[in-house]
Formats: structure tokens, C-alpha cells, sequence
């Protein structure tokens, strides 16, 4: 019986259709000819079951060898499969963050937001301005934001989901190549359609990792634009240069890849290498397991 079970979730897992056509059988009182059953099994169906030795010549047609197995197999293969069909839609929290987050990136452009935000965020920060160099307030604030951004990710984005997603996919895949090289024309047909369907999987997984980055944004949006309003304003930026490697002395608006200004590489240089430790001493996955 067990290894019934075994062979159960095998065909199952390379061909989810053949879900269908087992619990047809099962249905069955009496034994089946090909005649009777080429209507809901596809021949490929068929001759894998007498392969593998689930359906048996019953003189006059075909039975189940083990229905008590098949019945064990189908059940156990029941589990969790569902699961990922659940909605990953965001709350109205999420939506007002996203909306939030846009609004803020007008202050890129339009000056009397980047005054309003600038001067609302300098009541924080200023005294951190006032007591630290200005690459030392970078390096600060790169790491508080690469703090955060680390428990959002690893808060907001259901891992488990992520990796029933990526689970889902490459099941799929699998049985794909495992159809081709069997030669399954109407298993490989099936598969072809149930990945057209699956395409819903694709926008939940992009919801499900874009979700911590509305957050994300909404914080530190504003402490770029802080940033920004600090070097553009007549406020004395100390030092008014940076020594960078491989760069040497530049200015803090002064372009060092393309258009990539000085503070903007330094916040980044900053902010990679603190994430990189703050996800490793604190044991925080942010990316799915599979």
C-alpha cells in the first residue's frame, strides 16, 4: 500500500491532471475497459498507469491493483497545495503607503515640497548634523535605513508564500521536461495550459516582494530628500568635500559615475556593506527558502 502511495504522488507531481483520472477510477465499481474510460483518461494516462502497475488486467478490462493506496497517495499529495491560491492583495495601509511614497518623490523636482520636508526632517536631524561631519551623518543614516528596510523585508514579505510560488514553478518545469522526454504530447499540452493559468502566480509574487518596498520608500524618501535639501540650501554642508577611493576629492554634488553625485555613491557604498552585516548578526532571511 505504501508503495502505491509513492507511486501515487510521483505521477501526480509530474502530471497534475492525472489527479482527475485516478479519482475517476476510484468512482469505477467494476473494472474498466479503454473504451469506457478514454473519456476522462488521455492514453498517455493510461498506458503510465499500467506502467507503473496502479491499474491491473482484470480480464475483461482494467482495476485498480490498490485503491486503498491510490486513496492514501491522492490524500497526502492534498496537502498544502492550495495554500499559495490565497489572496496576496495589499491592505489600505499598504495602498496609502504607495501613495504616500509617490507623493514624496515630487520633492525631487518641486522645490516648496523639498523646503516642507527638508525643514520638517532637519528638526531630527539637525542636531546629528551639528554633532557629526557630513559623511559621518551618511554613514549614520545609511545604516538606520538598512536596519529598517532589513525588518521590513523580512516582516512584510511572506516567505513561505514566496517559496510556494517558486516551488509551484519549478514543479511545473520539472514535469514539463519529464513530459518532453517520454515523448507525452497531451501531458506536455496540459502543463502548456496550466502555466498560461499559473501567470496570476507571476503578479503575486512581484505584489507580494514590491509590498516591504512601499514602506521602505515612505521612510526613506524623506531623509534622501533631507539630504538633498542640505546640499542644495545655503546651509554649510561640513566638510564641503569627501575624499573617496579611487575618486580622490570631490565635492558632494560633483558627478563620479555619470550622474551619480558624490553623496548619493557614498550612501550607497555605505548602505550595502552595513546591510550585509545587519542581515548576517541578526539571522534575517529576506529572500525564500526553497
Amino acid at each position: 500500500m505504501a508503495r502505491t502511495a509513492e507511486k501515487v504522488e510521483e505521477l501526480v507531481g509530474e502530471d497534475a491532471s492525472m489527479r482527475d483520472a485516478l479519482e475517476f477510477l476510484l468512482e469505477q465499481d467494476e473494472s474498466v475497459t479503454w473504451s469506457e474510460a478514454s473519456s476522462e483518461l488521455t492514453s498517455g494516462q493510461w498506458g503510465r498507469l499500467i506502467e507503473k502497475g496502479i491499474l491491473t488486467d482484470a480480464g475483461e478490462g482494467f482495476e485498480l491493483a490498490d485503491p486503498e493506496g491510490v486513496r492514501d497517495g491522492l490524500s497526502s499529495d492534498d496537502d498544502g497545495v492550495d495554500d499559495i491560491d490565497e489572496d496576496s492583495s495589499w491592505s489600505k495601509y499598504d495602498k496609502l503607503a504607495a501613495l504616500g511614497a509617490l507623493g514624496l518623490f515630487a520633492g525631487y523636482s518641486i522645490g516648496s515640497v523639498r523646503e516642507l520636508v527638508g525643514g520638517t526632517i532637519d528638526i531630527l536631524l539637525g542636531p546629528l548634523d551639528a554633532a557629526l561631519p557630513f559623511y559621518g551623518v551618511i554613514l549614520v543614516l545609511a545604516v538606520v535605513t538598512g536596519l529598517y528596510t532589513t525588518l521590513l523585508q523580512a516582516n512584510l514579505m511572506d516567505m513561505d508564500k514566496m517559496a510556494k510560488y517558486q516551488e509551484r514553478m519549478q514543479e511545473m518545469q520539472d514535469r514539463r521536461k519529464a513530459a518532453q522526454e517520454r515523448g507525452d504530447d497531451d501531458a506536455l499540452d496540459e502543463i502548456q495550459e496550466e502555466q498560461m493559468e499559473a501567470m496570476g502566480d507571476n503578479l503575486g509574487m512581484f505584489k507580494e516582494q514590491f509590498r516591504p518596498m512601499v514602506w521602505i520608500m515612505l521612510l526613506t524618501v524623506p531623509v534622501f530628500l533631507w539630504m538633498y535639501w542640505m546640499i542644495l540650501s545655503g546651509e554649510a554642508v561640513t566638510p564641503a568635500t569627501i575624499t573617496m577611493p579611487l575618486i580622490g576629492e570631490v565635492s558632494w554634488q560633483q558627478g563620479v559615475l555619470g550622474p551619480l553625485q558624490a553623496w548619493i555613491l557614498w550612501y550607497f557604498v555605505c548602505s550595502m556593506s552595513f546591510n550585509q552585516l545587519l542581515r548576517k548578526s541578526l539571522n534575517i532571511q529576506t529572500t525564500p527558502s526553497t
